[in-house]
């Protein structure tokens, strides 16, 4: 059974439809990808499943809950979490620093447990310390654990944004574009790493993606959005012989 349902969501700012009635269902523990042309509607679906947005009609479900109108942190703490486009990272702080940032939600310590530094913020501290650095070596961050992060390569920087996402502990993590201005060695690490986020942490993974060999080699399921509709469900074999996705890509003769 799905554990995510999409249902008839349209989004729209003014005029524009951003989305137009879509319906979707991530299979748990599968690798689903969403793709289309710019424009097409991949980031404002992904923001309306994290809570960034709310649909202007429709209803989103993971499991039992309705998502629909819930802020971002009560989403995250459903056991979903999102991995951006654009770098959202504190660029003058550390690599630790930033992944341990992102477990703030589970610092669960008052004030005066905080100040004196004793029983349940040591804790607390410790174990989300161990979340983290489970994260840094499965990520291979070791090398820059410490490395202010606005002075690292970009690649690294994408790699930095999911492995935060990771700390989340999820259930489903959203990856919009994780491969998005990377070099083809740095892409395949990517690939490698989102396998093992499947395979290791049974985590399931919703990706959008530009990188069309990317998408045909690591999806389970493809959705293809066209000026914020879906045009296009299938495997890899079914997407590259749709015909509306052939002529969303590249246009009729």
């Amino acid at each position: 059974m799905p554990n995510l349902i999409v249902s008839d969501v349209t989004l729209t700012f003014g005029g524009l439809h951003a989305l137009s009635s879509v319906n979707l269902e991530i299979q748990p523990g599968l690798i689903t990808s969403v793709i289309g042309p710019n424009g097409a509607g991949k980031t404002s679906l992904l923001n309306c499943i994290s809570g960034f947005y709310h649909p202007t009609s429709g209803e989103i479900h993971y499991k039992d809950r309705r998502l629909t109108k819930l802020a971002p942190h009560h989403v995250s703490k459903l056991g979903i979490s999102r991995a951006f486009q654009n770098l959202e990272l504190f660029g003058g702080l550390s690599v630790l620093d930033n992944l341990m940032l992102a477990r703030h939600k589970d610092l669960s310590y008052n004030l005066l447990h905080a100040v004196f530094f004793f029983g349940k913020a040591a804790r607390v501290e410790a174990e989300n310390r161990e979340n983290v650095e489970s994260v840094i070596d499965f990520m291979e961050l070791e090398p820059y654990r410490k490395q202010t992060v606005g002075n690292l390569s970009y690649g690294v920087q994408k790699r930095v944004e999911v492995a935060r996402a990771l700390t989340l502990e999820p259930e489903v993590i959203l990856l919009d574009e994780p491969m998005a201005g990377m070099n083809v060695e740095e892409k395949e690490d990517m690939v490698r790493f989102i396998f093992d986020i499947k395979k290791e942490w049974e985590i399931t993974v919703v990706i959008v993606e530009h990188d069309l060999g990317v998408v045909m080699d690591i999806s389970d399921q493809i959705y293809v959005l066209d000026f914020g509709e879906v045009i296009g469900l299938g495997n890899a074999d079914q997407i590259a012989s749709n015909p509306r996705v052939v002529e969303a890509y590249i246009g009729e003769e």
